[in-house]
């Protein structure tokens, strides 16, 4: 999904936001999938399941960041998409 930006200059900037974001709901998808599959006292035991949430930590702590560089209203645009 594409989100315009306001101001065409951060484009680029809401584009790799987006990009974080996407990836971001993909892990979480996978996360949530592993979590299904598992018991419920399994879950922080099991290796794949570390290493997506490991990964999917590192992806949301990028999207932030990412988002922090932009002005509030490009923030509110990304927040208020579906993909938020």
């Amino acid at each position: 999904m594409r989100v315009e930006a306001k101001n065409p200059k951060n484009q680029s900037r809401v584009n790799r936001a987006v990009k974080h974001l996407e990836k971001y709901n993909d892990l979480n998808d996978e996360r949530d999938n592993i979590e299904n599959s598992l018991d419920v006292y399994d879950i922080e035991d099991n290796k794949d399941w570390k290493r997506v949430n490991k990964r999917c930590e590192d992806v949301w702590d990028k999207f932030l960041t990412a988002l922090e560089e932009l002005p509030k209203g490009e923030q509110s645009r990304i927040t208020k998409s579906e993909l938020y």
